[in-house]
């Protein structure tokens, strides 16, 4: 059974930059598709960014694109997601995911495993 841990978020300035990542265990990352979701308060969960197992293909969502990046470290059993420019409208509460089909992160896709969740808040 993979389970996921988030160590935290954090907080940073408008226009600034943050580093999330998450910690796999249980089970090696190298066959599990990954992504990063959030949830502000009053709104659905949005998907933020996929990469596929290899890393052949890495979707993100268009209100981060260009400006978040998704990487993953198998051996280490680490996601990351790199943010930067970052902007109020990116306040939320951040999850990382693993799905362990054959997904190729270009449409929709239960997502299986979560980690628990950690609050970026951008300050204005």
């Amino acid at each position: 059974q993979l389970q996921l841990v988030e160590p935290g978020g954090g907080l940073v300035q408008s226009g600034g930059s943050l580093r999330l990542s998450c910690t796999a265990s249980g089970d090696t990352l190298d066959w599990f598709v990954v992504g990063w979701f959030r949830q502000a308060p009053g709104k659905e969960r949005e998907r933020v960014s996929c990469m596929t197992s290899g890393g052949e293909n890495t979707v993100y969502a268009d209100s981060v694109k260009g400006r978040f990046t998704i990487s993953r470290n198998n051996v280490k059993g680490k996601v990351y997601l790199q943010m930067n420019s970052l902007k109020s409208e990116d306040t939320a509460v951040y999850y990382c995911a693993a799905e362990g089909s054959d997904y190729d992160c270009l449409g929709p896709q239960r997502f299986d495993y979560w980690g628990q969740g950690d609050q970026v808040t951008v300050a204005t």
